[in-house]
């Protein structure tokens, strides 16, 4: 936090002076001491916040220090340097779409950084990701999307719940790019769907706001107007929800457009009987409940009744 007001201090006095003040901490990355590591990553981090770096010509050198970063032996240096190239869709959203190519390739292996006990890196990554989606060009993204998809997954039910929060978000931002493998994306919007579903349940109110989003975006993908129009009127953020009433509805919808769907659904939520938190364990069996209601005499065969029974 020093770091941050002392830059932003800097960025709007300290104009003309920063190539050089850049030029002379440049040395200081490759410094052998973490502290000293950690104090540049964090200003130039915050630096790349600022306009004033693309004025004085120092983005790319800048952006390129923080991508070199990205294999430093301290964790808190590699969060750090994600974060700054995160920045640059604030300080400088122009050049987002010049180096998409190669930001998001340094966000994907963040999220892949095999040194990350508490996915500090990981949370970054993801975070960062989400502000750089809105300036990309959809053919650098579009061949990473399903990776990026697949990654993020387990994050959904992680026990803490910024993870929780920044994979949910990052999951509904990827969704604007579904077009070019749309069925391949349906496929991860399956996979993650009663994850989502029962999330609004979550512990945390802004798990559910991101439950809330992830959902309205992935309505438009899933062929369904009922179900897209329950999503976009009822997971309003300002609007509260009548959790029983609303899964009874969207498992009607379920069940009419995607009644084959129907044991992978039960299957899913059978894994959530055992969950930590009290709300999603007692909305899972809910959900099965409507969706066995709401299914034809012919598709019900689909259910194992013994695993459903040995579920309890």
């Amino acid at each position: 936090t020093h770091a941050a007001s002392l830059c932003s201090a800097m960025a709007r006095h300290a104009g003309p002076r920063l190539p050089l003040i850049v030029k002379n901490l440049i040395p200081t990355l490759s410094s052998v001491f973490d502290s000293q590591r950690i104090t540049t990553t964090a200003f130039f981090a915050e630096l790349l916040n600022s306009n004033v770096v693309n004025d004085l010509i120092l983005l790319e050198t800048m952006m390129d220090n923080m991508t070199g970063r990205q294999k430093d032996a301290c964790m808190l240096v590699r969060m750090l340097a994600l974060r700054g190239l995160g920045n640059i869709a604030s300080g400088s959203p122009e050049k987002v779409r010049k180096h998409g190519a190669k930001l998001l390739a340094s966000m994907v292996n963040g999220m892949d950084d095999k040194d990350d006990p508490h996915n500090l890196v990981a949370l970054e990554a993801m975070s960062s990701l989400s502000k750089l989606l809105d300036h990309v060009e959809e053919r650098d993204i579009q061949s990473m999307v399903l990776h990026i998809a697949i990654r993020i997954r387990p994050f959904f039910d992680s026990e803490q719940p910024d993870l929780r929060q920044s994979s949910i978000v990052l999951f509904g931002n990827l969704t604007k790019f579904s077009e070019g493998n749309c069925e391949v994306f349906f496929e991860q919007i399956l996979n993650g769907l009663v994850t989502l579903l029962l999330h609004l349940q979550d512990p945390k109110p802004e798990v559910v706001k991101a439950c809330k989003f992830a959902l309205r975006m992935c309505g438009p993908n899933m062929g369904c107007e009922g179900l897209c129009d329950m999503f976009l009127n009822h997971l309003r953020e300002d609007r509260s929800l009548h959790y029983g009433e609303f899964m009874n509805n969207v498992c009607k919808h379920l069940m009419q457009s995607y009644p084959e769907m129907l044991n992978r659904l039960i299957l899913t939520n059978l894994f959530y009987f055992k969950s930590n938190w009290v709300d999603i364990r007692a909305a899972a069996p809910m959900f099965i409940g409507f969706l066995v209601l709401h299914v034809d005499e012919e598709h019900c065969q689909q259910v194992d009744l013994d695993q459903l029974i040995s579920g309890e």
